[in-house]
């Protein structure tokens, strides 16, 4: 077979990519199919062959890659448990009685399950169904309330334990460890400001949120704090394990998923048919993010092959342009990419181009991947493909159009980018408690 020259073949494979994806193709399948084409058309039959037998193999015989199935199954446990009712209704009890109380609530409570679910699908789904009927029955704005949700549903992609940092370290080889505990206080900042964005819109439109009657009692208030002591054990063995050097990442799932499975046992129970859909549904979920990192590398190595990925680095770096200008680009890049794809998918495509050319420009690897999670995060509430957007209009018992929540989310993309630039600003938000650790 005549081999094409590298560069049209990078050329053509791009494109063949951006038609698949276009035509509706799994992210993963589209992904491999055009690196393996493309190292048909370069290398030949026998060089892509050999490529095909070994990379799946390589990509998903990684010990830190065992992180992923236990974080799912630990956020899976707590979620059939109930936990995300009760993270709620504890939340409510502090906070509902404040003008736009209840918005907060949902953002507190999200946030927190969040970090015990590691999907921001399941946290906007879980959120739609609990909070969303309680905001409008108390007087809520829909609109507001359908916007907190979205953006409250994308703090979990920072606050510990998350996939998405995970398989930021993972593709870049940056320290998993660090990137997940480098999210922890973003998190926290990302969530005040998003209830002061909440705080702001009521004050300046009263009609948007009433102030409800009456103050619950301090010991219906701590009360409501005692079912949650499982969520809590469990969050500071697991993060605190990691922060200390106790556990890896990956011994810290394992610990996390076993105590989860455990506290929601002693909560509820579990039958033997709610026990194996948790372990399936886990399966299927690693699966298919694993599908996606074999086609990501496949097409990564026939752009390494091509010579693309050191040409496009070497290029940028050769216009010298100051730090921020690569980091600029780098977040119109993902912001524009988030308008139509999901996490992964923009991980995949990107970080293998903008990755070296960053971290040449001598930003911290770390920091990168909390400004990266911020970006995609951005990307889930942003039109037209916000996903989080979709899963609430899905998930909602309420009639919502997309138009109403897109509406309700916009104040809060504006926030969103506002904490992103506090990341950037204040470099120190990110890195305060990596550089305290002892690895």
């Amino acid at each position: 077979m005549p081999q094409l020259d590298p560069t049209l073949a990078a050329l053509l494979m791009t494109a063949l990519l951006l038609v698949l994806l276009a035509a509706g193709v799994h992210i993963g399948v589209a992904l491999g199919v055009s690196g393996f084409l493309g190292l048909l058309l370069t290398l030949g039959e026998r060089a892509a062959l050999a490529q095909l037998k070994t990379i799946p193999y390589n990509v998903t015989a990684v010990y830190s890659l065992a992180t992923i199935p236990t974080f799912i199954l630990m956020g899976d446990f707590f979620t059939r448990a109930g936990f995300a009712t009760e993270l709620y209704r504890a939340a409510y009890n502090w906070m509902g009685h404040l003008r736009g109380g209840v918005a907060m609530a949902t953002t507190v409570g999200a946030a927190v399950f969040g970090a015990i679910s590691g999907s921001s699908v399941a946290n906007a789904a879980v959120f739609s169904r609990i909070a969303l009927p309680e905001m409008v029955k108390l007087g809520y704005d829909k609109r507001l309330a359908a916007g907190s949700i979205a953006i409250a549903g994308t703090l979990d992609a920072l606050i510990p334990p998350s996939i998405i940092a995970v398989l930021y370290g993972l593709i870049t080889e940056t320290s998993v460890g660090k990137v997940l505990i480098a999210g922890f206080v973003p998190g926290i900042v990302g969530g005040i400001v998003y209830m002061t964005t909440i705080f702001i819109r009521v004050r300046l439109n009263p009609a948007l949120a009433p102030v409800l009657p009456g103050v619950p009692p301090w010991k219906e208030r701590l009360g409501s704090l005692v079912p949650l002591w499982g969520v809590a054990v469990v969050f500071v063995l697991t993060m605190g394990g990691i922060y200390a050097g106790v556990f890896t990442p990956t011994q810290a799932g394992a610990v996390g998923a076993f105590c989860a499975f455990v506290v929601a046992l002693t909560r509820t129970g579990f039958k033997r048919a709610v026990l194996w859909n948790t372990f399936k549904e886990a399966g299927i979920t690693t699966s298919t993010i694993l599908i996606i990192l074999i086609g990501g590398f496949i097409f990564a190595r026939f752009l390494a092959f091509t010579g693309v990925i050191r040409n496009f680095t070497e290029l940028l770096l050769g216009l010298d342009l100051p730090p921020i200008g690569y980091l600029a680009a780098y977040c119109v890049i993902m912001l524009v990419l988030g308008m139509f794809m999901e996490a992964f998918a923009m991980m995949i495509l990107t970080l293998p181009l903008m990755f070296p050319v960053l971290t040449g420009a001598g930003y911290d690897p770390v920091w990168l991947g909390i400004i990266t999670i911020q970006l995609i995060s951005i990307g889930l509430v942003t039109p037209p493909v916000g996903l989080n957007v979709y899963v609430i209009k899905g998930a909602s018992p309420i009639p919502l159009t997309l138009e109403d929540i897109f509406i309700g989310v916009g104040p809060f993309i504006i926030a969103a980018v506002v904490v992103l630039a506090l990341f950037i600003a204040f470099p120190q938000i990110v890195l305060v408690l990596p550089n305290l650790m002892s690895y």
